[in-house]
């Protein structure tokens, strides 16, 4: 049986499925939780409460699981922590050419 594969882990990329993101649960690639403000399409940095949704109640920390709403897993969710696009790309670099 094939999983519907509809996000992934903001911390490590691994696929994730509806079920997988229960408000308890953890990403089985790297144990991070999945219901997390970075995992979610309304992330947006730089915006007031980094939220696309502008009447979100406050969550302070965006790498917590949390009881919003509006949550709505995003197909390609933001990097990890420390991890810029180009870190990256980078690091994507290094790794093609390493022996």
């Amino acid at each position: 049986m094939a999983r519907d594969i509809i996000g992934h882990c903001w911390h490590c990329g691994r696929d994730l499925a509806p079920c997988d993101y229960g408000r308890e649960a953890l990403c089985l690639g790297c144990g991070k939780p999945t219901r997390v403000c970075r995992n979610c399409r309304h992330y947006a940095p730089g915006r007031p409460n980094a939220c696309l949704e502008p009447m979100t109640e406050l969550v302070a920390d965006k790498e917590k699981a949390n009881f919003c709403e509006l949550f709505d897993p995003s197909p390609n969710p933001a990097a990890g922590p420390g991890t810029s696009p180009a870190d990256a790309l980078r690091q994507a670099a290094d790794d093609l050419f390493r022996s």
